[in-house]
Formats: structure tokens, C-alpha cells, sequence
């Protein structure tokens, strides 16, 4: 897909690997309408780059019914980046009701939501693409991140489902499952005893992969419609055992309608 000219739906726009997107695909030329919880942040970010800033609280089923409906009354959304996640690091008793559920709407509920609202649409459109982030973590949950590697598992999982079911129609769907990246986020995770302990000398820049590689590998993911992304690369060898068993249900199905 040529990304120039495309209008993108990116979540959790405001700061992070959202951000740095967002300013990626703004030069490549993108119309964009960015979502975020914090509107001061996010309606600064629009005004620089030119785009529609949509605060909403994607936690929140409320805000989230209906989402796509109220963006598209500006014009198509060509491409779905469901970015925004929260992690909630810490041990896993210690985490409130309150709190996990939060996690799961952000990083899963409101992802499958999002996509549910935007596909048929494009569909209507003749295609479309889709982008998924997940996480490393969704294959092997570290300690501190057990909800969150869940909810990561769960996307990855629904991603793969889709892709079966969406089979021979014109939406391209990528799944993104990154490491350790340096963000905000990936701060707090760092900062946790665990990882501080298993880090031993290692500086947290020497564990972490850079933020703009990560924005690269998406926006070549977009214009290439590539299946997968995994970075940084050595990590590969993790996700692809998870993707094993998905093969075989793609196979079994290739010369099968998965459709009622």
C-alpha cells in the first residue's frame, strides 16, 4: 500500500512508539487522525503535524462504541494501527481488579472492538490494512508482566484468527511483536528489582532496541503488506514455535472457505 495520501487511525499516539509513528508517517505523507487519552499532548502533536486529534479513553467501552463511525465522518480510514497499551508492571497479586481490567481493554478488548467497527467498512472500500501490536511478551511472559503478556497473547492470537477468516479478501493484516524498545514504558519495566538484578552491569541502553527501527520496520510493514514483524530480529526463533500450530490450521484450510 503507498502510504502517501492514506488516511491512518493510530492509537496511543501521544507519546512512545505512537508518537514516533505518527511523525514517521506524516512524512511519508499520510493523512492521519490520532487517538489518545491525554488531550493536551495529543492536540499538540495533531497541530504539528497536521492531523485530526481524537481524545478518548480506550479503556472506556463507551468511548470505544462507535469510535470508528465518529473518525470516518471526516473521510475513510485506510489503515488501523492499534498501538496503545498499558503494561502495569509489578507483582502479579499486587495488581487491583480495577487495574487489570483497564489493561485488557486497552491492549485487547478495544483492539478486537476497533477491528470489528473498521473492517467492514473497508470492505465496502474495496481493502484496507491493519496493524497489530503486540509483544515478545505474549510468547514469554516475564516476571512483573503477567497481564500484560496475556493481553499481548490474546491480540497476537486474535490477529491470527482473523487473518484465517479474512482469507482471500482485501485486507492486509500485520501482526508486530517487539522486545525490550526504549520508551516511557519500557522505563518503568526496567526500573522493576527483576530486571534490574538480571541486567546485572548491562546499561538499560545496551538491552533496549531503538524506537525509530521499530517505526521503520511498521512503515515497511504498511507499504510492503508484510505478515509479520518481529524486532529485533534474533528473536524470531521465539515467535515462529508459536506460529507453527497457526500454519497448520492455514493449511488445512487453504483450499477451504473458512466462511459460513
Amino acid at each position: 500500500m503507498e502510504i502517501s495520501g492514506r488516511r491512518i487511525l493510530l492509537t496511543g499516539a501521544s507519546r512512545g512508539i505512537g508518537r514516533a509513528l505518527a511523525q514517521a508517517l506524516h512524512e511519508e505523507g499520510a493523512e492521519l487522525a490520532l487517538v489518545a487519552r491525554s488531550p493536551g499532548p495529543l492536540q499538540e502533536l495533531a497541530e504539528q503535524l497536521d492531523a485530526r486529534a481524537v481524545p478518548t479513553d480506550l479503556s472506556d467501552p463507551a468511548q470505544v462504541d462507535g469510535l470508528i463511525a465518529r473518525i470516518e465522518e471526516d473521510g475513510p480510514v485506510d489503515v488501523l494501527i492499534n498501538n496503545a497499551g498499558v503494561s502495569n508492571i509489578g507483582f502479579v497479586l499486587d495488581r487491583k481488579a480495577k487495574d487489570i481490567e483497564t489493561l485488557f481493554r486497552t491492549n485487547l478488548l478495544t483492539p478486537i472492538h476497533l477491528c470489528q467497527q473498521v473492517i467492514p467498512r473497508m470492505l465496502e472500500r474495496g481493502g484496507g490494512h491493519i496493524v497489530n501490536l503486540s509483544s515478545v511478551a505474549a510468547v514469554v511472559t516475564p516476571p512483573g508482566l503477567v497481564h500484560y503478556g496475556s493481553s499481548k497473547a490474546g491480540l497476537a492470537h486474535y490477529t491470527a484468527g482473523l487473518r484465517l477468516e479474512l482469507k482471500g479478501l482485501p485486507i492486509g493484516l500485520t501482526l508486530v511483536q517487539i522486545g525490550s524498545t526504549a520508551t516511557e514504558m519500557d522505563d518503568a519495566t526496567q526500573a522493576y528489582a527483576p530486571y534490574q538484578r538480571l541486567r546485572g552491569k548491562r546499561t538499560v541502553d545496551q538491552v533496549r532496541f531503538p524506537i525509530e527501527d521499530v517505526v521503520q520496520g511498521i512503515v515497511r510493514a504498511i507499504r510492503e503488506n508484510r505478515y509479520s514483524v518481529v524486532l529485533p530480529g534474533y528473536l524470531r526463533a521465539l515467535t515462529s514455535l508459536v506460529e507453527i500450530p497457526r500454519g497448520f490450521m492455514r493449511l488445512a484450510f487453504r483450499k477451504i472457505s473458512p466462511r459460513p
